[in-house]
């Protein structure tokens, strides 16, 4: 499939378009981002001529990715959307030592947030909303490469094709694999099939590569007897909920409530796996839109200092303008996270925590959002307490995004004016994958030693001379997209 401003079938590196995972609303690029991209093609050809390199072979290197990141400076710049932007000088669109200095690096990677389908799962068949779903993800171009047949486009979701898209076409070094809102007879991934890929993700990386989340929703029935199986059979790290979703026409839930959430969050702390990852913001539309919102987080942070409440997508909503903290302007979005904590006198770097998966990825384009979520969530959640998360496969490789957060940077007169921290390579190694291997119990530099010379590393070494990533990503990309989607899955995420 072809793109605008994409006249040889090859995308740019950093992945500017409206994508979305499937749980939101495509948003519409603004048209200074269009021309962004045009710019970013026409500098592309540019500097490959300048290298003495082909196109293809120019987007794949890492002056291919700074052009497309001083492109989108340039297209801020002209908006005076100044706020954040991407620290990179002129020249690192064709020079390679200088381009690399920003864009690579050698950071402990720790992705909080990944998803796949197994393509040939219980739920496929042709009466199933999600094989149905899927195949409204107008992206799925691998699907003539990997195999022909009705329904070859899920593979494009499928493990193997995962562990190509995050283990060998980017620098992440773990993961965690997400859950996403299902009844348990529909779920695209079961924990059967998400614990068949870890096995064979720990099988290529000799040991601790990839760990499990365990589904609940305790106002699904079924979900919170489960959970002794989850953790003795599959030996899940943490829960995953999303307290907006419901079975059929049940609403949301609040974690604070006496009904569903307060008896799951005591069963999770009596079984000792005391990691909670709750969705948080992007909303599935009006229905059950308050129990989207960050309002009962601090409620029970406090309550329960023990637990861990991982916060995911930090209550970010793309309809939400984000700016600096504003208590009078906190009924949804960062800012209710931010809200409910200090009602709440819960401290940064207590017992919640911060993920960016989708978030960022949208954040990317908007560099003024961009700065104040990141400031915000440091300087309220804590600098211990963000997450690196992506939300990937639905945005194709994560690649991009490291390299955009690698290169990204908050203004100097909003550091000033709101206290938010810079963000120095140390507070970013923090980001991607310190604060996540803190409470995942991982010792970093064993973990390291031991995936240095394992045989993922072994295949990655081989790969990359002749790398081939396809920056595509998966997700729906238009709003007729989306409700095709969301029609087949009954109205649901």
């Amino acid at each position: 499939m072809r793109y605008r401003h994409d006249p040889d079938g090859t995308r740019l590196p950093i992945k500017l378009d409206t994508t979305s995972n499937g749980e939101f609303e495509p948003v519409e690029l603004e048209p200074y981002h269009e021309q962004a991209i045009a710019h970013g093609h026409a500098c592309v050809s540019e500097n490959a001529r300048r290298r003495g390199m082909g196109r293809r072979e120019f987007l794949v290197s890492t002056c291919g990715a700074a052009t497309a990141l001083l492109a989108l400076n340039d297209a801020h710049a002209r908006q005076g959307r100044t706020g954040g932007y991407f620290d990179l000088p002129q020249v690192a669109g064709v020079d390679r030592d200088v381009a690399a200095a920003t864009l690579e690096g050698s950071e402990f990677i720790f992705d909080v947030q990944n998803h796949h389908v197994n393509a040939l799962g219980r739920w496929r068949n042709p009466n199933s909303g999600w094989i149905r779903g899927l195949k409204n993800f107008p992206n799925a171009s691998c699907a003539h490469e990997i195999g022909e047949g009705e329904y070859a486009y899920v593979n494009c979701f499928n493990g193997e094709n995962y562990i190509k898209d995050v283990f060998l076409d980017s620098d992440t070094q773990m993961a965690v694999m997400s859950m996403v809102p299902s009844t348990h007879e529909d779920a695209p991934l079961t924990i059967e099939e998400a614990d068949a890929t870890r096995a064979l993700v720990e099988k290529l990386g000799n040991g601790q590569r990839l760990f499990l989340h365990g589904k609940v929703n305790p106002n699904l029935p079924g979900d919170m007897e489960r959970m002794e199986e989850l953790k003795a059979r599959w030996g899940v790290i943490a829960w995953k909920s999303y307290t907006q979703w419901g079975p059929g026409d049940a609403g949301g839930y609040f974690l604070d409530d006496a009904r569903h959430g307060i008896p799951f969050i005591e069963k999770a702390r009596a079984m000792g796996v005391k990691i909670i990852c709750i969705h948080k913001g992007l909303p599935f539309g009006r229905k059950s839109y308050e129990h989207s919102t960050c309002r009962d987080i601090g409620v029970v942070a406090k309550r329960y200092p023990d637990m861990i409440f991982m916060i995911y997508h930090s209550g970010f909503d793309t309809s939400v303008a984000e700016g600096a903290y504003d208590p009078a302007n906190a009924a949804a979005g960062v800012n209710s996270l931010v809200k409910s904590l200090v009602d709440n006198g819960v401290t940064p770097n207590s017992n919640v925590y911060a993920e960016l998966g989708s978030t960022w990825r949208f954040l990317m384009r908007d560099p003024n959002q961009g700065a104040h979520v990141w400031g915000k969530l440091l300087k309220h959640v804590g600098e211990n307490n963000v997450m690196w998360g992506t939300d990937c496969i639905w945005y194709g490789s994560p690649q991009d995004q490291i390299q955009a957060f690698r290169a990204f940077q908050i203004s100097d007169e909003l550091i000033a004016k709101h206290g938010y921290p810079k963000l120095t390579k140390e507070l970013k190694a923090k980001i991607f994958g310190f604060n996540a291997a803190k409470i995942y119990g991982v010792d970093v530099p064993t973990q390291r030693k031991r995936a240095g010379s394992d045989a993922l590393s072994r295949e990655k070494q081989a790969y990359l001379p002749e790398r081939d990533p396809s920056f595509v990503t998966y997700g729906p990309k238009t709003r007729r997209e989306f409700f095709a989607l969301r029609r087949e899955q009954g109205l649901r995420p």
